[in-house]
């Protein structure tokens, strides 16, 4: 027997169409009372993991169910329940990770093999290991309309997208992962829903016009109604811990969470991870995509913060691009500077009661570095919004000499902060990443298309070099060559990689968290983060003498291996590029 569960507050009467086709049968549900208002239920005999089943509100057309946990048939059709206990696991020895100061390794699974499945990632979960990652954190997986997405037009927050596996196949990655010692991350979206196959307004409340956000009416976290939609959030995000034993939420654009309420929807959600974490004896972590620059974001609720573990912080990585790249367009305005670096290594923030020209007035807040650690913050040199959200997604190694790159990646591997490597970046993947979609409806497709390169043309792009979304081939271009790693130039970066892991884990200096001890000597050519007694020593070419201090010198590490950099007494000289690990007497 399976009890069938749906709110929907307004209706007069709702039924579960469970079946389908010819042998579909509808069963009247029963509305209950306080003090869960507006839910109705049945029993069914027969039903189970797999039936597939839908709700009928006052007689009209069978709708997904909000809470739906898979959608194999896409998300208009009929769900199918899924039980848990039907997922094999072999991970009780399994103790998890904290977030904190643990190697971040994006991945969108349905680019990073040929295949786009569950199982073709866990077969390359060993590459993982050896580079020296430990939380794989994978882009979203709730369903979309259509094989192919980045996964933030989700509609189905609970379901696991069919083509890559669904439930079953999502719960043996995380089971994979964890047997090689790798704690998972899943991306959930929160803030908004994608344009197709999105019915959550017919069942209530679920948005608001109260709140405007990027992407139209904001979730309802604040409004009548609004206890249940975050409810709605709330058991979906420990659903992922406790069912599928995921290690941690990365929660998209917490920013765009709009809630006026006396306590944040997501210091709510961080008190009751807590408990869970409790319950289950194991960390779970909260790591959050904020534009606030306010470490109030990682302040325990209890303190009258969020309650965050970490979050993403945009600041290291545009310190990083604007000064390895040169760019200095939209949001790179106010960065570029050896200088700006440096600022932000050692305050955390840029942005942080400074004024931002891009957003024209002063933002963000200074950073309490006896209170809150480098870790708390995820330094990256690239992620899929940074790569994807170019024209044409040119992967940082597209824009850089191989030298840069070395040094973008030792910077940010040996810094104070929680580091976050994009997958391929690690060998200098030669594949673009590249916006792409797959939405079976032609209008909507077109339509995606056609903002696609107006929005790239308004900025000087041609739109005939802007990749049509829709095409299958942009897909296609954006997923890994995995026949690359056997080639010189990508071992050679793949392997100064594994060596910036490797440091970062055996040096407790590489992987000190006080930004109290962090500081960076910065110059025209040169910059020296210090960590202890290591340098993280970084030409930008001109072959500059790069004084670092104390004698002697040795040279721990270094890009381009060979004849550079030269030691000299308490310092280093570069022919060129090139970026240097050394200890100091």
């Amino acid at each position: 027997m399976q009890r069938f569960g749906v709110w929907a507050p307004t209706a007069q009467r709702v039924d579960v169409v469970v079946g389908t086709g010819d042998g579909a049968a509808r069963h009247a549900m029963q509305r209950s009372g306080s003090p869960r208002e507006g839910w109705w239920s049945a029993e069914v005999d027969g039903a189970g993991h797999g039936t597939r089943y839908a709700f009928s509100l006052d007689g009209g057309e069978a709708r997904p169910d909000p809470r739906s946990g898979w959608q194999p048939e896409g998300v208009h059709a009929a769900s199918a329940v899924v039980d848990p206990a039907t997922f094999t696991w072999s991970d009780d020895a399994w103790t998890g990770r904290d977030a904190r100061g643990a190697v971040f390794y994006e991945l969108h699974v349905g680019t990073f093999t040929p295949e786009g499945t569950f199982a073709a990632a866990s077969a390359k979960l060993d590459h993982l290991v050896d580079l020296g990652v430990q939380v794989v954190e994978v882009l979203p997986v709730s369903a979309w309309d259509g094989p192919w997405n980045w996964g933030y037009d989700g509609v189905a927050p609970y379901a696991v997208q069919h083509e890559y596996g669904g439930p079953e196949g999502f719960a043996a990655f995380v089971d994979a992962c964890h047997g090689k010692g790798l704690a998972v991350a899943l991306d959930c979206v929160y803030n908004h829903l994608g344009p197709s196959g999105n019915y959550l307004a017919e069942f209530g409340p679920y948005f608001t016009d109260k709140h405007d956000t990027p992407w139209g009416a904001a979730v309802n976290l604040d409004d009548a109604g609004s206890q249940e939609v975050r409810r709605w959030i709330c058991d979906n995000a420990l659903r992922w811990f406790r069912d599928f034993h995921v290690d941690a939420l990365r929660l998209d654009a917490v920013h765009a969470l709009v809630d006026d309420s006396p306590t944040h929807v997501l210091a709510q959600l961080a008190d009751e991870v807590a408990e869970l974490s409790r319950e289950l004896g194991r960390p779970l972590s909260l790591v959050a995509e904020s534009d606030l620059n306010d470490a109030a974001m990682v302040t325990p609720t209890a303190q009258g913060g969020t309650g965050m573990t970490a979050q993403w912080d945009d600041d290291v990585h545009h310190a990083l691009h604007a000064l390895l790249t040169g760019e200095r367009q939209g949001y790179y305005a106010d960065f570029g500077s050896p200088e700006v670096l440096k600022t932000t290594f050692e305050e955390a923030f840029f942005h942080a009661e400074r004024f931002s020209a891009f957003r024209g007035e002063v933002w963000g807040k200074r950073v309490d570095r006896d209170r809150v650690p480098g870790t708390a913050f995820l330094g990256y040199l690239q992620t899929h919004d940074q790569v994807g959200n170019r024209a044409v997604g040119e992967r940082i190694g597209h824009l850089l000499s191989e030298a840069r790159l070395a040094a973008g990646a030792a910077l940010y591997l040996l810094g104070p902060f929680t580091p976050m490597i994009f997958m391929g970046e690690e060998w200098n993947a030669s594949t673009p990443w590249q916006f792409f979609t797959s939405f079976p409806d032609p209008d909507l497709g077109q339509a995606v298309s056609r903002g696609r390169r107006s929005e790239f043309g308004d900025h000087g792009w041609s739109a005939e070099d802007v990749p049509d979304p829709q095409d299958p081939a942009t897909r296609e271009r954006s997923v890994l060559r995995w026949d690359e790693l056997g080639r010189e130039q990508h071992a050679r970066v793949l392997e100064w990689y594994r060596t910036l892991t490797r440091l970062r884990r055996e040096v407790p200096e590489l992987h000190d968290a006080d930004l109290r001890r962090v500081r960076v000597d910065a110059a025209a050519g040169a910059l020296v983060l210090h960590r202890g007694p290591y340098r993280v020593v970084v030409s930008l070419g001109g072959g500059d003498d790069v004084e670092v201090g104390g004698s002697p010198v040795e040279v721990v590490a270094a890009f381009p291996a060979g004849p550079a950099p030269e030691l000299l007494a308490g310092g280093v000289r570069f022919a060129g590029e090139g970026v240097a690990v050394v200890r100091v007497a």
